[in-house]
């Protein structure tokens, strides 16, 4: 890395160059090792050996850092005196480079960096988002640590069952370890060498403390939102620092451009969330005692929205339309002062969602894109995610670690630019999105010619008839792809005919339960 040689130098001309090392959790076939939260334990403890730099930042594979002053931002807030002895970890937002102008996927996650992690920053500070984030050590390794917990012998028990069998790396976590020199070729550089081999094993972890007390925990796929909320229920707080929309974002990266990576995603995402919701470390519960009421919630909200929308949207898009096609009405009729109620809340919560788009700089179709993905995922990912949680919570599924792919695809990225759906992807993806939209468009059918025709009263059915529409406007996307498109992203023939099976078996069955 240094082409010109260091002789006739003076020695304060001498410029070192970073130490840089790669590491790899040890691979086994006897023991899990395709789990993020086990390589970052790994590099934690590996990298104390090395460097034990009191702050870390952390990145994703697919995120790099796009302005290097982050380090000076993170670090105002580490060095802030009144600040600094409780500050965990200064969170930045994510940016994406490969986010189209229309962003049909919602892929930027707009709702997140721009209104509920500032919201949470008012509190004790946002989530611990799994990159972009400049951590303390001390807060990652001993999460409720206090000053003078390693005054104990080195050799004592309580240390060896937190922190492993390693004494080198027990004696990095003392406030006065002075590391070994890296330059030195000899012995003390084949000892870290053998050192770090120990600490990068799989066993190592064994009959520890790691990722249940120390280190990222393992409770969860979304062992990054569950660390970070564990930190904050003993104390400590983060930051949240994002840039103003006309500065230069501090870290870029990609993210997902088609729907089967999207969807994938967002399981994986869902049953990480309520596996902690399901957990002992529930917010409802282990945060009521240790945090804030609102930050509790706060908490709360996240690890169950998963399951508390892929519930409620299921049944609006079900029900209603069942019961419209067989001309019985859920709603009061439009003449009815209880009607405004219902019309007031369904219009109160698209409005303040546009507002929320508008006011972060968006324009009105990207309101459109995130109602309609918001109902794709709920009716989708989010279901599968509860679930796959919930089966793992009875022991009727293991756990699993589905990553994101990261290798973009032309033809894949055409489509995604040109604002159209990839449906290329799993079928129980897709039959659920064709299913829902062939029973409302048969539940608007027969109901308007029960209006038309067979005398019911338009004003009973106003409700249900508008939320039909709604649901087949906002989705107009999937319809496209069944009958309209004829690129390879449109929706195959035979999915198309599965959903109808699967739609005529629902109406039939459910006008059968509803006659009796």
């Amino acid at each position: 890395m240094e082409e010109n040689s260091k002789e006739g130098l003076l020695e304060d001309q001498i410029i070192e160059m970073p130490l840089l090392v790669y590491v790899s959790r040890e691979k086994s076939t006897s023991q899990f090792h395709h789990f993020k939260a086990g390589a970052v334990n790994v590099l934690l403890r590996v990298s104390a050996m090395l460097t034990n730099s009191p702050y870390i930042l952390m990145l994703d594979c697919d995120m790099y850092c796009n302005d290097p002053t982050s380090a000076r931002q993170a670090m105002c807030f580490h060095f802030d005196p009144e600040m600094s002895p409780s500050l965990a970890f200064v969170q930045f937002p994510q940016a994406f480079r490969d986010i189209s102008e229309n962003d049909i996927y919602d892929s930027e996650v707009r709702s997140a960096y721009t209104i509920l992690w500032p919201g949470l920053d008012g509190l004790k500070g946002p989530v611990l988002s799994g990159t972009n984030f400049y951590i303390k050590r001390e807060a990652l390794c001993c999460h409720s640590i206090k000053k003078g917990h390693f005054a104990h012998s080195l050799y004592s028990r309580e240390l060896k069952d937190s922190f492993g069998p390693s004494n080198e790396f027990i004696k990095s976590l003392r406030q006065d370890y002075k590391k070994p020199n890296l330059n030195d070729n000899g012995e003390a550089s084949n000892m870290l060498l053998e050192e770090a081999k120990v600490l990068a094993s799989c066993s190592y972890e064994d009959h520890t403390k790691w990722g249940k007390e120390v280190g990222f925990l393992y409770d969860s796929v979304a062992e990054d939102f569950l660390t970070g909320f564990v930190m904050q229920c003993k104390g400590w707080i983060s930051s949240y620092v994002a840039p103003s929309s006309s500065s230069r974002p501090q870290f870029l990266g990609t993210s997902t451009t088609n729907l089967n990576d999207l969807l994938t995603q967002g399981t994986r995402w869902g049953s990480g969330l309520v596996d902690v919701a399901l957990s002992r470390f529930s917010p409802l519960f282990y945060g009521s005692s240790r945090t804030s009421f609102l930050h509790s919630m706060g908490y709360a909200e996240l690890s169950l929205f998963p399951l508390l929308y892929c519930l409620p949207l299921w049944c609006f898009a079900t029900i209603p339309p069942l019961y419209l096609l067989n001309g019985i009405p859920l709603y009061p009729e439009v003449s009815d002062p209880y009607f405004s109620i219902f019309l007031f809340i369904f219009l109160s919560s698209l409005s303040k969602h546009l507002h929320e788009v508008v006011v972060t700089g968006r324009p009105i179709r990207k309101w459109i894109n995130e109602q309609r993905i918001w109902m794709i995922k709920s009716v989708t990912c989010h279901l599968y995610g509860s679930l796959d949680a919930i089966l793992k919570k009875f022991d009727l599924r293991k756990a699993s670690f589905l990553t994101t792919n990261k290798v973009a695809d032309n033809e894949q990225i055409k489509l995604y630019r040109g604002g159209k759906f990839d449906f290329r992807t799993s079928t129980i993806f897709v039959a659920p999105l064709v299913t829902v939209m062939l029973v409302n468009l048969a539940s608007i059918v027969g109901g308007v010619y029960r209006i038309m025709f067979m005398g019911t009263d338009w004003r009973k059915m106003f409700g249900q008839v508008l939320l039909s529409f709604y649901i087949i406007v906002m989705n107009y996307v999937v319809i496209e792809g069944m009958v309209l498109r004829k690129d390879k992203g449109r929706i195959p023939l035979y999915v198309n005919v599965l959903s109808i099976v699967f739609s005529l078996i629902f109406l039939s069955l459910g006008s059968i339960i509803i006659s009796n």
